[in-house]
Formats: structure tokens, sequence, C-alpha cells
């Protein structure tokens, strides 16, 4: 018997087309896999069991089965989107219980394409903070379950690497994509500004939130973004080197690199070079204003997502990230901040094509109630772990996290790539050629006893 659970979506997707597989086989055989290790992992707050079935007899129905680009493919949303007839509650009990009547754009276009909604993934409360656990579970990397599967994407991203799904949707605000797919061993891309429509929250963080995908493959990522984008990303014209600066320096002053991503860095420098690419180490011109600039986003954009929540029942962190960010809505509203940002970096852009960037700073913090301890114990644990990311969304720009390499739990370790405004293409060509010459295995080896929950 073929099994379906661990295959990728566009292996999946293509045995749906020729109907060597049913979607209804598939979504079961991935509904049986939840079922066996969801209660280990954390990733979801909601399974849709029944009405998946359903809709997958729906998709093996249709008349453009052979024409769909993600025919039968299991998808887990995040759950800060909205799915029709499911509530939405942002990881808050403060948020009403109430089933969507519609389906965000996003949501629609992954079904339009085929994919079968399973589930809704946990996320910290409001989609604030660099770990997920709250009043609807925890979220723990499957690679390292003592450690936080990341945020707030981190539901879908541990979903994805538990092969509980082959893709996931989430999105990324101060790198919420990027933290748990660093932490957990999954491809993942934050598109450029407008690239794939947005609508997360109450003003999608000053512009700063894009939805994306979540995959175990650069080829899945690549799939799945084409059909959020509804339409891929042009290729690159020029097949010529790419000029890629390499940089261990943090973003944010006084923060240190562990010496795994380090390494991971430099070997995945030697690996470009190696394909043909021109790299040599620079660092951008990040001001010294950039944590206070990206502290001032983060809480007030968490403000504009609290207005009209009973704050009796939010969690004290959450209270004080607002009250915190509520200072300073009028002086980032008018996006001045974010402006003089990209300013700084656009002549570093023009020198290169391509910046190369450890994902992470460190692991992922302990799997633990992080929802239940002060705010700034949150603050500076999401600070030291993830440094790398929040400036990418101040820009608007592309940026990725691929696997790379190992730390020394046996968990993923990970890069960044970053570029200008519409490089999608180019990153996931650089991408791809780090997993081809350095794969990564797709799913963590959950089946395996040995492998428990502390």
């Amino acid at each position: 018997m073929t099994s379906w659970a661990g295959r990728t979506a566009a292996e999946t997707a293509a045995a749906v087309r020729e109907k060597r597989v049913t979607p209804r086989e598939v979504v079961a055989e991935h509904l049986a896999r939840i079922a066996l290790l969801d209660g280990r992992v954390g990733a979801f707050r909601t399974v849709r069991a029944e009405a998946a079935l359903a809709e997958a007899e729906e998709v093996g129905a249709r008349g453009d089965l052979g024409r769909l680009p993600l025919a039968g493919v299991p998808v887990a949303v995040k759950d800060n989107l909205a799915v029709r007839g499911e509530s939405t509650r942002n990881g808050s009990a403060a948020t009403p219980d109430t089933p969507a009547e519609a389906d965000h754009v996003t949501v629609a276009r992954l079904r339009a394409a085929g994919a079968v909604v399973v589930g809704l993934t946990n996320v910290p409360e409001l989609c604030v903070f660099g770990t997920t656990e709250g009043v609807y579970g925890t979220s723990r990397n499957p690679w390292d379950p003592a450690r936080t599967a990341g945020g707030s994407s981190g539901g879908s991203g541990a979903a994805v690497a538990a092969g509980m799904v082959p893709i996931a949707l989430g999105n990324d605000g101060m790198g919420s994509l990027r933290i748990p797919a660093a932490t957990c061993g999954v491809v993942t891309i934050k598109p450029g500004h407008g690239v794939v429509p947005a609508g997360v929250g109450e003003g999608d963080w000053f512009g700063m939130s894009e939805n994306g995908p979540l995959a175990t493959t650069v080829e899945d990522a690549r799939l799945m973004l084409a059909v959020l984008a509804d339409g891929e990303p042009p290729r690159r014209t020029d097949s010529g080197a790419l000029r890629v600066a390499a940089s261990l320096r943090s973003p944010i002053a006084g923060v240190t690199v562990a010496g795994p991503y380090r390494t991971a860095v430099r070997e995945a420098a030697a690996v470009l070079m190696r394909a043909g690419h021109q790299v040599r180490r620079a660092d951008p011109p990040y001001p010294a204003s950039l944590g206070l600039t990206a502290v001032a986003h983060w809480t007030a954009g968490t403000s504009v997502d609290a207005r009209g929540l009973d704050p009796r029942r939010l969690a004290r962190r959450t209270r004080v990230h607002a009250a915190v960010g509520r200072r300073f809505v009028r002086g980032v509203a008018g996006g001045a901040g974010r402006e003089r940002l990209r300013a700084h970096l656009e002549p570093f852009f023009a020198e290169f094509d391509v910046l190369l960037t450890p994902a992470l700073a460190r692991r992922s913090p302990e799997a633990g109630p992080w929802h239940e301890r002060g705010w700034l114990r949150n603050l500076l644990a999401n600070s030291a772990c993830s440094p790398f990311t929040p400036p990418w969304n101040l820009t608007g720009w592309p940026a990725m996290a691929v696997p790379f390499g190992t730390l020394p739990s046996g968990a993923p370790c990970a890069v960044q790539l970053v570029g200008r405004p519409g490089a999608e293409a180019a990153l996931l060509e650089l991408a791809g050629r780090i997993e081809a010459l350095r794969p990564w295995r797709r799913t963590a080896p959950l089946d395996d006893p040995a492998r428990t929950v502390p």
C-alpha cells in the first residue's frame, strides 16, 4: 500500500490528477496521522475531519481535476485567517467563537486550486510572540519536542514538519513564518509587499504582515506561492551569477549568534560559491535605532488588533504589549520610520542581489507556558532568538528561511535569504540550489517511540 503522508504536495497532486489515488484517500491518511501524532505535537486548534473528507469527495468529482495544481492536497491554515464555517480564534479566549461566513481570499485560492483544509493551527494570542502556546495548547518542535515550534505560525510549521500535512498557510509580521520554519526544518518564503493578498488582522500590522507558504521542499513552496499570488513570480531572465552578501552581524545590537548558525551561513556561502554565484562577506548598514523601530511597530500592531477585545480575557503579556504599543500607534501609522529604513538599506541592495544571514541567532526556547510569564521575559527571549527577521517586515522586502545543517540536539538549523522587491524568483532559485546540494530530511522521526514529549 502506498503511503501518502510524508509525500510532497507536488507528488500528491500529480497522483490525484492522474487518478492513481483519490483526494479522499489522501486526506483520510493525513487525518489518521494527525490523530496519531498531534497529541504530542500540538499543531492544531481544531481538526475538520468530517468536513475535510466531504470536501475531498467534492474535489474528486470536479470536472477540472486534471488541471488543479493542488488537486487533493491537504493543507492546514493558521488560526488568524478565516475558513468558511469555522471560528477564527487567533489564539485567544477574548475573540468571538463565531463561524466565518466566507473564506479569506488566500484560503479561497487554495480551495480553488484543489487543496482541502484539514484544520486550523495553533498560534500565540493575537499572533504576537515567537513561541506558540496559550489557552488552546502548546505547539512543539517535532524534531525536539522539549522546544517550542516557534511562532506565530508555530502550529502550521509543526504540522508540516511532522508530516501531518504537506503544506500549510501562515503569515509573517515580524518573522512569524521564518521563525517556525527555521525551528522545525521546513521551507518558507515571506513574499514582498503586495505579492499575495494580506488582510491579516486590523491593518496588517501597518502593512508589515504577509501571507505565505510553509512546505517541506522549495518546489512545494514555489507551487503554493504561485497559487496564493494567483500567478508564479516571474523567473529570472538573466541566468548569470547572483551577487550574494553573507553576513553574521545581528541587526539588533547586543545579540550574539550561536556557533551552529554562524557555521550554517559560512557553509551555505560555500555551497552558493560552488554553484557559480559571487559571494563575499558584507554587513548591511543596520541603523542603531532599528531595535526601537521594530518594538514600536510590533507593539503598535498588537494595540490595534486588541481594540474591542475584553482585556480581562487576554493574557497579561498581551495586555502589556498592547498597552506599550498604544503610545506608538500615531507615530508608526504614517510609515516614515519604515521609509527611512528602506532608504538606508537600498544602496546595499543596489550592490548585492541577495543577502544571506542566519535565520535565527540561537535555538528556540523551551516549550512551556510562556503566555503565563512576564512581558519583559517574553520580549527578551524573542529578541535573543530571532533578531534577523524584523528588518524585512519593516522594509516589506521578500525573505526566505531554508533548512541547513543541524544543531547539537539533532534538530535543524537554517539560513535566511533576503532580496529587494520582486526578488522572489531569485530567492527560490538560490534556495533550490541549497536544497539540492544540502538536502534536509522532509519530516521529523516522530514514529520512533523513543522520541517522546518530556
